[in-house]
């Protein structure tokens, strides 16, 4: 008989969860994985995927207006909300079919229900039936968090809400200035819902480099989405389908929904995590882990959202794929969080990679900017009034680039080639060296030859 049920017991199969198990059930393990929602977790099911399909058919509106200028007359369109829901649906289920069917037939087993640890080695279904593990992965993601509770709290909706809604609101108020808030008041504005935007924080996008926080603002706000800054939400009233949001700058705003999106939590309640003995992180709230994944207790790991380190789907799937090799596979493997690329798919999208100007004058003595912003080739005949930023930080010293970050079409594809060279450590010389591919945006990136700033930290004095 052996000791254990099965080798390992995955709970959450979104994709972090989902590669963990399919690549330890490949290396040989007894593997059974449970979800209790939907095989895909948050982004396929609520997030990415979803978000990225909304965001394609958003900008449809733009290339029908911009085609006039390209000659092309269009009867007057119309769009359809229910039928964007129903095909968005009928995707997602057949991206979580695929998701179910790939983990299957690597040989691990997927339940269905709620799982709770019992102690460091079992795990209790939603059906009462227990299971013993030998090693026990922790893929359960985070969930929104609509902050301090407020009166009326219970009118406003979340992104999860806001891919089910059965009409296009015609006006919205979205309280949140990172990604998911800026990327729904792209959407909603794209198909012609009025929108508000409310950050409590001096500008939009926290932690991204100021240029590009500037120049996202003032994009937005050209295509007609409000933006209110240094101001908070303090109450929503419901007057019949209507609602009123009241501001902390003593101002109020009716509209037809109101969204929060200002940050996620990990998925750590009701788990047993006390039970099994897994610590919780206590500057994040997430569960406390190595850089090999491995929690307070030594067969239970965590990956992905649930460890609030860095929230975003690719991290969670090379850490799944980083465990199965290292505790399966015979094959240590550490994650690097460094320099990870990532987008925001606002209107217009941001691509960034690396070092923001600030973080790079904080930590090292030379630095020099290299800046463009300019109209690009489809405006010019479109008439659209948009401009596309490219900027690259370097470090003057060793003429090592640092840091990447694009607004405007395709910011995301530019950026995760860029990324490739940034991670191989490729210094501006080789970017001058690489020979521009004419016409494009991109082209600015390795064309750019005179620093528009420059910064010299002087040496401490003794």
């Amino acid at each position: 008989m052996a000791e254990f049920d099965v080798d390992l017991f995955v709970i959450g199969g979104g994709s972090g969860g989902v590669r963990a198990g399919r690549i330890a059930a490949n290396h040989g393990a007894r593997v059974m994985l449970a979800e209790e929602y939907r095989m895909g977790g948050t982004c396929v099911i609520r997030g990415c995927v979803p978000k990225k399909l909304f965001v394609i058919g958003s900008h449809m509106k733009d290339e029908i207006e911009d085609a006039k200028g390209f000659g092309w007359t269009i009867p007057p369109a119309s769009f359809d909300w229910p039928t964007l829901i129903a095909n968005k649906d009928k995707e997602i289920a057949r991206l979580e079919a695929a998701y179910t069917t790939n983990v299957e037939k690597s040989g691990a087993k997927v339940v269905k229900t709620r799982a709770v640890l019992e102690d460091a080695h079992t795990v209790r279904l939603g059906t009462g039936e227990t299971v013993s593990a030998r090693y026990i992965l922790i893929a359960t993601g985070g969930a929104p968090n609509h902050g301090k509770e407020i009166p009326g709290i219970e009118h406003v909706i979340s992104s999860n809400e806001a891919f089910h809604l059965t009409e296009l609101p015609k006006r919205i108020v979205i309280q949140g200035g990172g990604y998911i808030a800026l990327e729904f008041a792209g959407i909603f504005a794209g198909y012609g819902s009025d929108v508000t935007v409310i950050y409590r924080g001096d500008n939009i996008l926290r932690g991204f480099d100021e240029d590009v926080r500037k120049h996202v603002r003032t994009e937005m706000e050209k295509r007609g989405i409000t933006i209110l800054t240094g101001c908070t939400v303090t109450e929503v009233t419901r007057h019949g389908k209507d609602y009123t949001t009241h501001l902390s700058n003593g101002s109020s705003i009716a509209s037809d929904q109101v969204m929060f999106a200002i940050g996620r939590h990990p998925a750590v309640a009701n788990l047993g995590l006390e039970k099994a003995g897994v610590a919780i992180n206590p500057k994040n709230g997430g569960i406390q882990v190595d850089a090999w994944s491995k929690s307070s207790v030594d067969n239970i790991y965590a990956i992905g959202d649930v460890t609030h380190r860095h929230n975003l789907t690719p991290v969670a799937i090379r850490e799944g794929h980083a465990f199965a090799d290292t505790v399966f596979g015979k094959r240590p493997v550490q994650v690097d969080h460094a320099t990870i690329p990532t987008a925001v798919f606002s209107q217009p999208e941001v691509g960034t990679v690396g070092l923001t100007e600030a973080e790079a004058r904080a930590q090292v003595s030379h630095v020099d900017i290299y800046k463009t912003d300019f109209r690009p080739i489809k405006a010019t005949m479109s008439g659209r009034d948009t401009r596309v930023l490219m900027k690259l930080v370097v470090d003057g010293s060793t003429d090592r680039v640092l840091g990447c970050h694009i607004v405007g079409d395709a910011a995301a594809e530019i950026t995760q080639a860029v990324a490739i060279a940034v991670k191989m450590k490729a210094t501006k010389a080789d970017f001058d060296a690489t020979i521009a591919l004419h016409p494009t945006a991109a082209e600015e990136l390795v064309t750019m030859r005179t620093p528009t700033a420059r910064y010299v930290r002087e040496a401490a004095a003794e």
